[in-house]
């Protein structure tokens, strides 16, 4: 299988950046495609899937199912992100959900081919690992968020941090997701999430209109997010 340089799943994934052209393309034949529309699911917990998913296109959000049926945010894959290496390491099935958001385009590669691809190529292991220690380190910030800082702060934060542009002379930013996901992010519910924005508007930090938001005063936002002790 070969594929026009750049264009593949293996040759924009970190986990097979350490890999020659000639060796990517190698990896690519064992790549799987698979296509999902936006809202479907990718899979359950308890699913025995495996398989590694790599995102091509689109993305994907991951989330955490209570005993209860409550969804929490984990995270989103982008472009180049993967899915289902605990599953390859300890054989347990997924214990997560994952649904496309938007059209999504997969590349799926089994896990006993991977075995074989890790024992031919050790750098994919080591970039595996390495994802992981981030994803962990991340979470422990998340953790650690969620316990020094109450909603008001945790959204100013979140708000200070997403990508502006500028339009008539406004800061215009953009929420990524859907408002309850946003609050499941943050570890709240969307009715205090709408509260909490509303209040900024009310005071003036920000405009909210639909997922969009123009942020009138980024200083006051950010003191909202890093309040005096």
């Amino acid at each position: 299988m070969t594929h026009p340089p750049g264009t593949s799943c293996v040759a924009m994934v970190p986990l097979f950046a350490g890999l020659t052209p000639q060796e990517q393309d190698e990896v690519a034949g064992y790549a799987h495609p698979i296509r999902r529309a936006a809202g479907e699911t990718i899979h359950r917990p308890g699913d025995d899937v495996s398989h590694l998913l790599v995102v091509h296109r689109g993305r994907v959000k991951v989330s955490h199912l209570s005993a209860g049926g409550q969804e929490r945010l984990l995270r989103v894959l982008e472009p180049g992100d993967f899915m289902g290496e605990a599953a390859f390491v300890t054989g347990r099935p997924h214990d997560d959900l994952a649904v496309a958001l938007g059209q999504v385009e997969l590349c799926s590669f089994e896990h006993r081919e991977l075995g074989a691809l890790v024992q031919h190529f050790p750098d994919i292991a080591l970039r595996m690992l390495r994802t992981v220690t981030a994803r962990l380190d991340e979470a422990e910030r998340t953790i650690a968020d969620l316990t020094a800082s109450d909603v008001e702060a945790r959204l100013a934060g979140y708000l200070v941090e997403l990508p502006t542009s500028r339009r008539d002379g406004r800061m215009v930013a953009r929420l990524p997701l859907a408002k309850k996901d946003v609050a499941s992010l943050l570890g709240t519910t969307p009715e205090t999430l709408s509260r909490k924005l509303a209040a900024f508007a009310e005071s003036r930090l920000v405009e909210v209109h639909g997922r969009e938001v123009v942020v009138l005063d980024p200083a006051g936002l950010e003191m909202r997010a890093h309040p005096a002790s």
